[in-house]
């Protein structure tokens, strides 16, 4: 849900900028969601067989889908890095006829791109907005491909899925990265019906590759580096929309040292707690999971970090307990300032983990992300 949330919004902002004469607006992510139209498009109602590699490409009947890329890498020398790469389409309108021109579209694009460098202590975050036309965005199922201009997930047939990325005045911020699927798809929820409230069709249908062994380049400025790591993509599509009372989420995504991988969001309300639909999902070495209610975890930030660009305030650590699993960690940011300055502000960074499962002593590295603790954007 926290994908296509950012995605609208943005497109709201887009809609601003090409009219110049309007005058500038507050932006709510959460306002732009519950404005949402969502008449024609298809909505996920039920739990559906996912098929392989078709639903890796898009899904244009549902309004919205992402395709999320987040890793931490090192070198052999021990330097880290963190990277997110992020392609969101969305349609239009729903059901629009062919048009003659080439240049008609029925798709708009959105893509994030940044990288942590970690003992440079530097945060670098870009933003790419296209048309799905004449080849400048795109996504394709087989061979596995989705594209904005030359931002670039790619496989034939699918694995290993190639990564390409390179911003800056001289392009001099980059990542080329080969990922090997690792563990099968997880589907998160229910067989991966992912609800979001307890009003039918508020869902997506949700899957992720949590641990895909990851080598490559990553280039900051004239450096170039050898990196290996592990990376996770998560995989949505939905026509859903945010709740009432819903105004921002925290996700986490982690991998630790025993082979375990932990996901999970908490929905929070204007009042500041946990909606209901929070959840989660616990995945074994072995691929195997097992899902979490919110009554199965308990997750807290402590401190705070204050951005000097938006003024908000972030947690600058998280607890995180999921009591039946003997699980207790610690997840502390590798930097404080991961905050994305693109249209909008949001918070989304590589993390390092501590603490015990069943007993035993793990570390670990993972993203977080933290969405409605920045003021609207103008």
């Amino acid at each position: 849900m926290r994908r296509w949330i950012v995605f609208l919004a943005g497109l709201a902002l887009l809609a601003c900028r090409e009219q110049p004469s309007l005058p500038h607006a507050s932006l709510s992510v959460a306002g732009a969601l519950r404005t949402a139209d969502d008449h024609g498009y298809a909505k996920a109602l039920a739990p559906r067989e996912l098929h392989f590699p078709t639903d890796h490409g898009p899904h244009p009947e549902f309004r919205t889908e992402w395709w999320y890329y987040t890793g931490n890498l090192a070198t052999a020398e021990g330097r880290r890095f963190g990277f997110q790469l992020t392609f969101f389409r969305s349609a239009l309108a729903p059901g629009m006829p062919e048009r003659a021109s080439a240049w008609a579209a029925r798709q708009a694009w959105l893509a994030h791109f940044t990288v942590s460098d970690v003992e440079g202590k530097r945060f670098y975050s870009f933003e790419r907005w296209s048309r799905g036309a004449v080849g400048l965005a795109g996504a394709q199922g087989e061979p596995f491909r989705v594209w904005v201009k030359d931002w670039t997930a790619a496989g034939d047939p699918v694995f290993p899925m190639h990564l390409r990325a390179a911003e800056g005045a001289e392009r001099e911020i980059a990542i080329d990265l080969l990922l090997q699927q690792g563990k099968p798809p997880v589907l998160q929820g229910e067989r991966g019906l992912s609800r979001k409230s307890a009003e039918p069709g508020n869902a997506s249908y949700y899957y992720s590759l949590t641990r895909m062994p990851t080598s490559g380049t990553v280039r900051v400025g004239e450096e170039r580096f050898a990196v290996t790591g592990d990376s996770w993509m998560d995989r949505e599509w939905s026509t859903s929309s945010l709740g009432r009372d819903q105004v921002g989420w925290d996700w986490l995504a982690l991998q630790l040292s025993d082979g375990w991988d932990v996901m999970l969001y908490r929905l929070r309300r204007a009042d500041d707690t946990a909606d209901p639909a929070s959840s989660g999902t616990l995945i074994a070495p072995d691929g195997g999971s097992r899902p979490l209610g919110l009554a199965d975890f308990q997750l807290a930030g402590s401190g705070a970090w204050r951005s000097p660009r938006s003024g908000a305030r972030y947690p600058e650590r998280w607890r995180v307990r999921v009591p039946g699993e003997e699980l207790d960690l610690d997840v502390r940011p590798l930097l404080a300032d991961q905050e994305l300055d693109v249209s909008f502000r949001y918070w989304e960074g590589a993390v390092a983990i501590e603490g015990t499962h069943h007993g035993k002593s793990v570390r670990g590295r993972g993203y977080v992300e933290m969405t409605g603790y920045a003021p609207a954007t103008r």
